[in-house]
């Protein structure tokens, strides 16, 4: 294939459908996971799931980077914003990511300077052009977007610039995915894995899913074809009795990953004893914070942040729909008082939110799931 539009091609999409219902045992439910915000949006878009035979469900994981941040990590955030000497930089996502007292976005409006930028670099060109103000950015996502943090610091260090600080929340994809295989509350036959930390991180990390949990995983990539394929894929192992790491999206990620990403990653940055999941909890060994070299960059240190744990809102079920427990139209104020115009949850927000996926797409899905 060499257009886009080749991977989404309905024909193809069809004769996939007919190789999987030819795959599965009859009588027998399976339940797979697809661990990538992406891909939930692409299930819900192009209607990957009228594909599939009844007896497969999908359900959706932690791997929607907004989502797991807890609403004690935004209400430093909004201490760190609220400072007068701060510029504070961000995702366009995370100024609308609810705290428990309001929004980046919300403390914008009552004076802050807060801005919105596309990568790390914004950041640091802010930082250039005013030296008398200290800009922070507000690091967020797995090892995809760590790698560009990791050059961005590099590059503050190596030029000398002074008023340009970190705050760093990035995490890593093996622990919450070994903390979900542990959980009472889910059983599942096999994942779909994640595309784009892979095209980081390779293959070979998430051997310990076949060979500690006899679970099959093959890394996907995001066109409605992609993901069919990757669902029949795991589905022909758990056929053939077979269970281990396969990649689909060999057009993109090699096994072993990239190893100069992995490089700057490990001289940049270094694994938190512990950090909080939203819906989670505190998982061991799975946030990155900067490393001894580059403390003089980390906005933690820097200024003072209330480093509070903060419940989330009683009717927010975000906790339960990022461990695939239930749909998002299973919650209670989904569609209702949680919109993507007024979100409780982070869900709702992101757009690779499993709520926002539902919200946006998937409102005949539900329809059917209902009846």
């Amino acid at each position: 294939m060499r257009f886009v539009d080749e991977y989404r091609d309905a024909d193809l999409g069809r004769a996939l459908s007919a190789q999987i219902l030819a795959t599965v045992e009859p009588g027998r439910h399976y339940k797979v996971m697809e661990v990538c915000g992406g891909h939930t949006h692409t299930i819900y878009k192009y209607g990957v799931d009228d594909l599939l035979p009844a007896n497969v469900e999908l359900v959706h994981g932690p791997g929607c980077p907004v989502c797991v941040i807890p609403m004690g990590r935004v209400d430093d955030a909004i201490a760190v914003a609220r400072r007068p000497e701060v510029i504070f930089t961000c995702f366009g996502d995370m100024m609308r990511v609810p705290g428990s007292c309001g929004t980046l976005l919300e403390a914008k409006a009552e004076g802050a300077d807060v801005r919105m930028v596309y990568s790390p670099l914004d950041a640091l060109r802010i930082a250039r052009q005013d030296p008398d103000r200290e800009v922070v950015f507000f690091a967020i996502g797995f090892e995809t977007t760590a790698p560009s943090t990791a050059l961005t610091l590099m590059r503050a260090k190596a030029e000398g610039i002074r008023n340009f600080f970190c705050l760093c929340n990035h995490v890593t994809i093996v622990p919450p995915l070994r903390a979900l295989l542990e959980s009472p509350d889910l059983r599942l036959d096999g994942f779909i894995g994640p595309g784009h930390v892979s095209t980081v991180v390779g293959a070979r990390p998430f051997e310990f899913i076949p060979k500690d949990y006899g679970k099959p995983i093959v890394i996907s990539g995001f066109e409605p074809l992609d993901v069919l394929q990757s669902v029949h894929m795991v589905l022909r192992q758990l056929a053939e009795d077979r269970c281990e790491v396969e990649n689909q999206y060999t057009r993109v990620v090699p096994y072993e990953g990239n190893p100069r990403a992995l490089e700057v990653l490990a001289e940049v940055f270094e694994l938190r004893p512990h950090f909080e999941w939203r819906g989670l909890g505190f998982i061991s060994q799975s946030g990155l914070r900067l490393s001894p070299a580059y403390r003089e960059l980390d906005a933690e240190l820097r200024y003072p942040v209330p480093g509070i744990r903060v419940a989330d809102p009683k009717a927010c079920q975000c906790g339960e729909v990022l461990k695939g427990v239930i749909k998002p139209w299973e919650c209670k104020v989904f569609g209702t008082a949680c919109t993507p115009e007024r979100p409780i949850g982070t869900c709702m927000v992101s757009s690779e939110g499993a709520c926002a996926a539902y919200y946006n797409y998937g409102r005949f899905a539900r329809e059917r799931e209902v009846v």
